[in-house]
């Protein structure tokens, strides 16, 4: 299954964030700039190929990309109805189009949390060239 794939593929990407961010804490303030950077530029691209991927299987999949501002907790519960529905039926053009709508939805979801994983390492990245900078002034001030 391709979303079981995503899952492993958003599993490994997360320890990657965690592994640069704690090489991050150890590395000079020039090339935390540079991973900063590199966060920001590949969170922009990943936002830039979610949107890209929603608008190509809007089709399909407009009821969560049109309901993603919706809170979690409504958009589970709406996820669920579905899933217990289709146990329910046994036209084989309906399960077709809702096995569709289920990969979809698995897809987006998967890219969505892809996205909020490069987006927290870009924000602890940060965090930590931020901690350097202070760091830095706080030396200047004590040196002066």
């Amino acid at each position: 299954m391709a979303a079981s794939d995503d899952l492993s593929k958003l599993s490994v990407r997360a320890k990657e964030a965690e592994d640069r961010i704690a090489q991050a804490k150890t590395q000079a303030r020039e090339r935390i700039e540079k991973d900063v950077q590199q966060a920001r530029d590949d969170t922009q691209r990943g936002i830039e190929k979610l949107r890209s991927d929603s608008a190509a299987a809007k089709d399909r999949a407009t009821a969560w990309g049109d309901n993603i501002q919706r809170s979690w907790s409504d958009h589970v519960a709406e996820a669920r109805q579905r899933i217990d529905a289709r146990k329910s039926r046994h036209d084989a053009k309906t399960a077709e189009r809702d096995a569709q709508d289920a990969d979809d939805y698995a897809d987006f979801a998967i890219g969505f949390a892809y996205n909020a994983i490069e987006e927290a390492e870009y924000a602890v990245l940060d965090a930590i060239l931020a901690r350097v900078d202070a760091d830095e002034a706080a030396s200047a001030a004590a040196g002066s």
